[in-house]
């Protein structure tokens, strides 16, 4: 009976164990650099200009990411207890492709996100939300049997968030265009669709095209971007364009969010290719530092691309 005892006990502390790692799931955070008000003092003037259009709301930190997004994080200050915070994240590759005008109207669309959304209680449902799918991840991941059965019970929660998701970006948007007018907001949506698939379709494929010849990369893709952006890019000609064609007419219960053609409809904005506008948010805002910024992400992507470019790099010289 002791033996029995003391297994059961065992399998209980290990049963507690796993589930306490499921519930206490690391609370997200910002992955990139934190960007110091004193190196790029005219995005911050910006950022505080549009949140006082929005009522006084105020961003904590401002990081660069390496990605072609601009998104709004919360969470409490000390892990899963304080205040929350609210950080902004820009990504290098978004500031390589839009202008200080077409930013504006990025920014004035996340900043509506927390206006609507994500201003006193109802920032603290939104971090619980994505917790609680953060837990039911892990879950799925260390327990497949487990989770199996979670995924299935779980699915209409599932598609009902995603389907709220796509609907606060309708908001976002709408609550942009009160400020910084639809047209602008259209714009911006455009010239970032545009400058997204030239750097996916374009640039990046370029970019890994030299593993087939040289075992390292002969340009650092993130110091170059800007460069790639400005001599690589076609801007379609000025006027009407079919996104249906180019980006898809409905988004599927699958999306988090709606497609260009649906965000464009929604604002009663007409699908137009934006004039070209001036400098890059990049050179305009982040100069003194690119060289820093360009450096720190073209180190960690060259930390996750290695083996893949060597094996690359390997199969073209067997061939």
């Amino acid at each position: 009976m002791a033996l029995v005892a003391v297994v059961s006990f065992l399998i209980a502390t290990a049963l507690c164990v796993l589930v306490c790692g499921w519930l206490f799931a690391p609370v997200a955070r910002p992955d990139g650099v934190r960007l110091p008000e004193e190196l790029a003092e005219g995005l911050f003037r910006l950022i505080e200009r549009t949140g006082k259009r929005f009522g006084g709301i105020r961003i904590d930190a401002v990081w660069v990411v390496g990605d072609m997004n601009a998104a709004i994080l919360q969470r409490p200050r000390w892990g899963w207890v304080g205040p929350l915070e609210t950080h902004l994240m820009i990504g290098l590759p978004l500031a390589h492709s839009i202008t200080r005008r077409q930013f504006g109207a990025i920014l004035a669309h996340e900043f509506a996100h927390l206006a609507a959304q994500r201003r006193g209680l109802d920032g603290w449902w939104g971090h619980l939300r994505a917790w609680w799918f953060r837990a039911l991840d892990r879950c799925i991941e260390d327990a497949p049997r487990l989770g199996r059965a979670l995924d299935k019970w779980t699915a209409g929660d599932l598609r009902a968030a995603m389907r709220l998701s796509r609907l606060e970006e309708f908001e976002a948007d709408a609550g942009a265009a009160r400020v910084v007018g639809a047209q602008r907001v259209g714009e911006a949506l455009v010239e970032v669709a545009l400058k997204e698939r030239f750097l996916n379709e374009d640039y990046w494929r370029k970019v890994m095209a030299q593993s087939r010849s040289t075992p390292q990369p002969l340009i650092r893709p993130f110091r170059e971007m800007g460069l790639g952006v400005l001599a690589g890019f076609r801007r379609p000609q000025p006027g009407p364009v079919n996104i249906h064609d180019m980006f898809g007419g409905a988004a599927s219960e699958a999306d988090f969010h709606p497609t260009l053609a649906e965000r464009l409809r929604v604002l009663r904005v007409d699908p137009k290719v934006p004039v070209c506008g001036g400098e890059s948010l990049a050179n305009t805002h982040l100069g003194p530092i690119l060289p820093t910024l360009s450096w720190v992400f073209d180190r960690a992507w060259w930390q996750d691309s290695r083996r893949d470019w060597r094996q690359r790099y390997e199969r073209a010289r067997r061939a």
